[in-house]
């Protein structure tokens, strides 16, 4: 096959076609695999509706550091003046298509007329629920913001939209943004695809963002496995201020533990990177896989108030939610 997204030289994670994890083994599954999930593991049933605060109209301008839970993996970042958009999907699918696919089951918390002037977008991977070219497309008219993301997804948005050119990084590689924001992109446990046959063909990361009030650690999709890329943000970093990081999305086990974390093992990982506040998101808004709605929140709660010793606090983030932090 070939290459479709990416063209560069080979690195330790990267083959001349397919990103990887060095020294670790594939995230990928079968179609066996798929379908003995599909078939075999019984799903939870989610309601229509998953009760959520929506109608916020957020500051045109914050100063000192605030996160808006928009939902399911989407923030707006507001930091001393500038305007930050992470995986903004206001699409009501997370779907290649309009008309069919997983549904969300609460509206974006903030109507998208109503954001901010948006000055920054970054995009953690191409997954559906994470690269929604609606979105990217409203964003470019209305705010031509400044796009980064991890390597080969440029290809993937310019397909549909090639008037945008964003920035793309390699894991670790580092971006002045605006205002003396830093973005870097950073390793996460996970993989890509926006089609068959895809797989792994555009780089997945999150993002660790240098800012006036502090560091930020936005994990995007994450497993746990051998927990050294935390301890490394860690290391070339040191704890960040407030770490964001998915709870949900993680049952049944044997599929999903390579490529996500259970809400028990995302405390581990805010311990790892040395985050005194851990904020959950990436749960009850889109059906994802098989755990209830509910029991993501409940079981990462739970092992939050464990944590009394350690001094890790935080909250699993429901649509609406704000946590800020005065300069």
């Amino acid at each position: 096959m070939a290459k479709r997204y990416y063209h560069g030289p080979v690195s330790d994670h990267f083959d001349g076609q397919r990103f990887f994890h060095p020294g670790l083994p594939s995230t990928d599954k079968s179609f066996r695999d798929l379908l003995r999930w599909k078939l075999k593991d019984k799903a939870s049933r989610w309601p229509k509706i998953v009760p959520a605060r929506s109608g916020l109209k957020p500051d045109r301008s914050v100063q000192g550091l605030r996160i808006t839970f928009v939902g399911h993996a989407s923030l707006l970042i507001q930091v001393d003046g500038t305007n930050l958009l992470v995986d903004p999907v206001w699409s009501d699918r997370a779907s290649p298509f309009s008309w069919a696919g997983l549904r969300r089951r609460n509206a974006p918390a903030v109507a998208f007329a109503d954001l901010p002037p948006i000055h920054v977008v970054l995009l953690t991977h191409n997954h559906y629920d994470h690269l929604d070219i609606a979105t990217l497309q409203a964003l470019t008219t209305a705010h031509t913001p400044l796009f980064l993301t991890p390597l080969g997804n440029d290809t993937v948005i310019q397909r549909s939209l090639p008037s945008i050119e964003p920035m793309t990084g390699d894991w670790w590689q580092t971006f002045s943004l605006a205002n003396e924001i830093r973005g870097t992109v950073v390793p996460s446990y996970h993989w890509s695809s926006r089609n068959l046959g895809d797989y792994r063909m555009a780089l997945w990361g999150g993002f660790v963002l240098q800012t006036p009030a502090g560091t930020v650690y936005c994990a995007g999709d994450t497993a746990y496995r051998d927990r050294a890329i935390f301890r490394e943000i860690s290391a070339r970093f040191g704890p960040p201020l407030v770490a964001v990081l998915p709870i949900g999305a993680y049952a049944p086990r044997w599929f999903m533990k390579t490529q996500h974390a259970e809400p028990e093992e995302t405390v581990q990982i805010a311990q790892d990177c040395g985050a005194k506040t851990i904020l959950g998101i990436h749960w009850g808004t889109f059906p994802l896989t098989n755990e209830p709605y509910e029991e993501p929140a409940q079981r990462f709660e739970a092992a939050l108030r464990l944590q009394t010793i350690t001094g890790l606090h935080g909250q699993a983030l429901r649509p609406g939610d704000i946590w800020e932090r005065a300069r």
